[in-house]
């Protein structure tokens, strides 16, 4: 199955991107089950599991299958060959949260994005727990299951539930300072261990933003896509290398978003 670059292509990739994020949340609550299941530590809290394998190979062949003239960018498995020339680039990650799904708790999810052009035109996220499956193109919005979605209406930092990143890329006394000014403003926080289901909930209005101080691409570039079409705002991820290096990411309301950075002493835009 190949597509053109027009309109009806990327339709196409969206539904298939569905399809292949409901496959393999399938298989990821079967493997969770699995008292056998090999899990190893890559760094600090930093767990891979033999499902997140299997789950990316599992994405990976099915885009192959469907679009073979794509490249891939997964975080397991890294970039495929071609990426640099590639005009169409998924993004994956087989499990957002693993520290969650190899304890058997629910708040982890699939996630898949597409970058076609330099930008982040598709994004789906699926939460087998909860049998949510988010997703989003490129100016034609985003739904759950089907349904439209939008972010919160809130536009005052007191009252908000700001969802609040972490990972040991970053000093701990950032993620400290975060929390406190974000308390001392009459904001609850939240950290869920999963950023792209955490953007996925600032998209269907669940949670009133989401920051991090450094993110990789496979865990927010679906939900970016999410955020935007739900009539959020996010800055520029992808500026200065974010697809390969990572960057900060704050998704919120546009009638939040600046008064968030105001309060955090961030220049994202």
């Amino acid at each position: 199955m190949t597509d053109g670059p027009g309109p009806c292509g990327a339709a196409l990739r969206r539904m298939v991107a569905e399809s292949i994020a409901r496959e393999a949340g399938l298989l990821a609550l079967r493997l969770q089950r699995d008292p056998d299941l090999v899990v190893e530590l890559k760094g600090i809290q930093d767990f891979v599991s033999a499902a997140d394998r299997a789950l990316e190979d599992l994405i990976k062949a099915r885009i192959a299958a469907a679009f073979p003239e794509d490249a891939v960018l997964g975080e397991e498995s890294g970039a495929s060959a071609g990426i640099d020339e590639a005009t169409a680039v998924w993004v994956i990650d087989p499990i957002d949260g693993t520290a969650n799904f190899v304890r058997g708790r629910a708040g982890w999810c699939v996630s898949i994005a597409l970058v076609r052009d330099g930008r982040a035109e598709i994004g789906v996220i699926y939460d087998p727990v909860q049998d949510e499956l988010f997703s989003a193109r490129h100016g034609h919005g985003a739904t759950r299951n089907g349904e439209p979605i939008r972010v919160s209406r809130r536009t005052s930092l007191e009252g908000a539930m700001i969802g609040n990143g972490f990972s040991y890329r970053r000093p701990v006394a950032d993620h400290v300072r975060i929390s406190h000014l974000l308390l001392e403003a009459g904001c609850e926080y939240r950290r869920s261990g999963t950023g792209a289901l955490d953007m996925a909930h600032v998209a269907d209005g669940r949670l009133d933003g989401y920051v991090e101080m450094h993110i990789n691409a496979w865990d927010v570039l679906a939900g970016l896509v999410l955020v935007r079409e739900a009539g959020g705002w996010t800055n520029d991820f992808l500026r200065d290398g974010g697809l390969s290096r990572g960057n900060p990411i704050l998704a919120a309301p546009a009638g939040l978003a600046e008064a968030v950075c105001g309060l955090l002493g961030l220049d994202l835009s």
